[in-house]
This record gives structure tokens, sequence and C-alpha cells, in this order.
């Protein structure tokens, strides 16, 4: 395993050695590794998120090309009519 230094001013010394006293870490490379693991893992989200999306914006770009696109008013206005049939309740306005 390798070995890194790492400078931190005293506040955040004082910080990581509460962390560790409290039994929430075992040391202060528990509490570094711990926060790498989380950073790996939010990095892996935020990619994986911006993948779909990209994958949306495609899906959503063949849809227009096809022709398969529905004008929002009408899609509400469906919608709307189905809420209120499945309610049993007058128009809504």
């Amino acid at each position: 395993m390798a070995t890194m230094n790492v400078s931190l001013p005293d506040p955040m010394r004082n910080y990581v050695q509460n962390r560790i006293d409290s039994g929430q870490y075992a040391s202060v490379s528990d509490y570094v590794r711990d926060l790498i693991r989380r950073d790996q893992s939010e990095t892996e989200n935020e990619e994986r998120w911006l993948q779909e999306l990209d994958a949306s914006i495609e899906r959503g770009l063949e849809d227009e090309k096809e022709g398969r696109l529905h004008e929002l008013g009408e899609v509400c206005a469906e919608i709307r009519a189905e809420i209120e049939d499945m309610a049993g309740t007058q128009p809504l306005r």
C-alpha cells in the first residue's frame, strides 16, 4: 500500500481527530479512504446521469426527426381529462 503525506490546517486536523476519537473512524487513513470512496461513487453517479441524459436527448431528437412529438397543451388536456374521469369530478378550470 502506498503512503501519502497531507498537510491540513489545525481546524481541519482537529475535525478529523474528533471523528476518530468519537469512534466513527479507526484512523486518519480510514477517514481519508472513506472520503475517496464517497467521491468516487459520486463521480460515477454523475457520469451515469450524464450518459442517461445524453441518451434521452438523442431519443428526443430521433422522436422529433420521426415526427413522434405531441403538443404540450394536448397532452396536458388528455391527462387532466383522465384525472377528472378517475376522480369522477367536474372538469377542472
